[in-house]
């Protein structure tokens, strides 16, 4: 199973903010954005900070893709 992140980029252009802007209010790390922009895995804290900046929960920010046998 693999997870997108396709979610969060599309709340981010409905809110007219940049990963810059994401990365600012919810005070994450560089390195934290690159992983997320590639789909790789995170920390829940780094979940957690983003769904406090964007008033949201990680069902908004992310979904699970099943793995096609």
């Amino acid at each position: 199973m693999t997870v997108s992140y396709k979610k969060l980029w599309h709340m981010l252009l409905d809110r007219d903010m940049k990963k810059k802007d994401l990365q600012e209010a919810a005070g994450l790390t560089k390195y934290a954005i690159n992983k997320l922009s590639r789909d790789e895995d995170v920390t829940t804290e780094i979940l957690g900070k983003i769904c406090a900046a964007l008033d949201c929960t990680t069902d908004d920010i992310m979904e699970f893709i099943p793995d096609i046998k």
